[in-house]
């Protein structure tokens, strides 16, 4: 190895360590990504009594490979890809041909890098080790994450709005209405709701005072997890990546009986794969970002009197742990958005922006300015900051009442109809034949004589 290259990797040892964290974490996201396809299709198919994917195993077909046959179906994620790999990659004739495959790329970019900052390992204290071709490295704290900058969480919050570009260009580059209007509606629910996402977080890191991950980790193992000191600003943060992930039940850039299929309604092969690979990268990083601010990461000591992992170590047995116990925690929050999508129906889009312009929004800004108040007089504790935040949901829920409300949903007053019937006129709402009020329609449909 060249004298200079070993002189850079002796000098920047958390570099060369991020390098392997970064190259290690993304085959273990796009794994993650494959399984939770299959995770979500068996989900759903126990809420609606199916049995979900159970047919495709390893065997490929051998016969000696046979006993990996069927093995409850794990082998459906590959044969996903496989299929898509192998389909007609077809662009319609009128499509902005440069921007329709640019789309794609654009969204997968940024949620396979905004995981970069995501300290899934904690602190190592780094031994000094000879490395084979290199030399002495380490004697010093590295922070195990793919991208230990100062920025931290700003980064997070910088690159997860720019998945909303892929979604706009294709929408816009495919030349079709329906594919235009779920690329609109994607942009305008992420400007809505990238604004109580940046205020939750604002009160996390008022309360932190850090924007550093495993600072703010680290604050938690002290002070108790913060989904118990900021309970309003967890709902809000977790609303808000739900509806910047486009996930149920804030799907409207792609609802099916609106839009046909929304913004990738003219795409097909591999490049439709890509849209979906970008959700659940999305939904991976933004279910880690949440980990992070409001469980602990890789804390497993809820409040702040129970035993846990120290904040640094040497061992990286302890380094792994934390990794499986971060990991498990994003696993189960994405399963948690997963029954969310399969058991809450969608909301109208007009709904949508009222709901973040009217209710989110203003409850955010009170959020932030309540943890304003109570850092200045020093209230930083788990215990006032729960009773402060439990105040304030009475307050929102007593003012509620006085707050102007619209029905969209009011029937309109028609001359004739039922609901505004003619002067005279008796309108009957309520079945009238013998067979149709009948409770047991079998037995009823039998002559009684």
């Amino acid at each position: 190895m060249p004298e200079i290259v070993r002189q850079f990797v002796t000098d920047h040892t958390q570099l060369f360590v991020s390098a392997i964290i970064l190259g290690i974490m993304i085959h273990v996201v796009l794994v993650t990504v494959a399984y939770m396809v299959y995770f979500e299709r068996k989900i759903s198919a126990y809420i609606q009594d199916r049995i979900g994917p159970n047919r495709v195993g390893f065997d490929f077909g051998l016969p000696f490979l046979r006993f990996l046959r069927g093995c409850l179906g794990l082998g459906q994620p590959l044969a996903d890809g496989i299929k898509f790999l192998l389909k007609e990659d077809f662009t319609p004739n009128k499509a902005d041909k440069v921007l329709f495959t640019l789309a794609p790329l654009v969204i997968i970019v940024p949620a396979l890098i905004g995981f970069a900052v995501i300290p899934w390992g904690g602190v190592w204290e780094m031994p000094v080790m000879n490395v084979p071709m290199i030399g002495q490295i380490g004697g010093e704290s590295i922070v195990m994450a793919g991208a230990a900058v100062n920025v931290g969480v700003i980064y997070l919050i910088a690159v997860g709005s720019l998945g909303v570009y892929g979604v706009t260009l294709g929408g816009w580059a495919s030349n079709n209405k329906y594919s235009f209007l779920g690329g609109l509606r994607a942009t305008a629910q992420m400007l809505a709701y990238e604004i109580p996402l940046g205020l939750s977080l604002l009160a996390v890191l008022l309360l932190t005072a850090s924007v550093l991950p495993h600072e703010i980790i680290a604050y938690q193992q002290v002070n108790g997890w913060l989904v118990f000191s900021q309970p309003l600003a967890c709902g809000i943060f977790f609303i808000a990546i739900m509806a910047e992930a486009n996930r149920a039940p804030f799907d409207n850039a792609e609802a099916e009986q609106e839009l046909v299929g929304g913004y990738h309604t003219e795409y097909s092969s591999m490049r439709f794969a890509l849209f979906f690979l970008a959700e659940y990268a999305h939904m991976i990083t933004s279910c880690a970002f949440f980990a992070l601010l409001f469980l602990g990461g890789w804390s497993v000591g809820p409040l702040w009197f129970l035993p846990d992992l120290p904040a640094e170590t040497s061992s990286l047995l302890i380094v792994g742990a934390k990794f499986v116990i971060f990991l498990t925690k994003v696993i189960l929050l994405i399963c948690f958005m997963m029954l969310i999508r399969w058991s809450i129906p969608r909301l109208r889009y007009d709904q949508v922006m009222a709901m973040a312009w009217q209710a989110v929004i203003p409850i955010s800004l009170a959020i932030v300015v309540m943890t304003a108040f109570m850092v200045y007089f020093d209230l930083r504790g788990i215990v006032p900051m729960f009773l402060v935040n439990v105040l304030m949901t009475i307050g929102i829920m007593l003012l509620l009442p006085f707050l102007p409300r619209t029905n969209t949903n009011a029937p309109i007053a028609m001359h004739g109809s039922r609901f505004r019937p003619i002067a005279g006129e008796e309108v009957l709402t309520v079945p009238t034949d013998a067979m149709a009020i009948e409770d047991r329609p079998i037995e009823g449909s039998r002559p009684t004589t």
